[in-house]
């Protein structure tokens, strides 16, 4: 199974299994990850579930979706490695992935 480091805004890291073809937010969710909130449970409607994804794999994770970028208008610290976590879906290339959760959510 993928491992997915998630770096909390403090620091304290969090490094779970994942299973393909789920989420990187659902995963946080299901390990109990501080800092991804998810408030409409995947749906794309929210920006509580925005991540920063370390540069080393944003060629792998791919930019936004045109409503991806609408719903990150709603989040805090937008950079230009933020996605929302429950629109990156988990794959074996995915293996190693690095996300920072922000200092709060939108």
């Amino acid at each position: 199974m993928p491992k997915i480091t998630y770096i909390e805004h403090g620091g304290k890291t969090h490094t779970v299994e994942a299973q393909n073809g789920t989420t990187v937010m659902e995963n946080a969710i299901k390990n109990g990850v501080p800092g991804i909130v998810a408030e409409c449970g995947g749906a794309c409607s929210c920006a509580t579930c925005h991540v920063h994804v370390d540069e080393k794999w944003m060629e792998k994770v791919g930019k936004p979706s045109p409503m991806e970028e609408d719903m990150l208008d709603f989040a805090f610290d937008v950079r230009p490695t933020s996605r929302l976590s429950c629109q990156i879906k988990v794959t074996d290339e995915l293996d190693g992935l690095v996300v920072y959760t922000p200092e709060q959510q939108g």
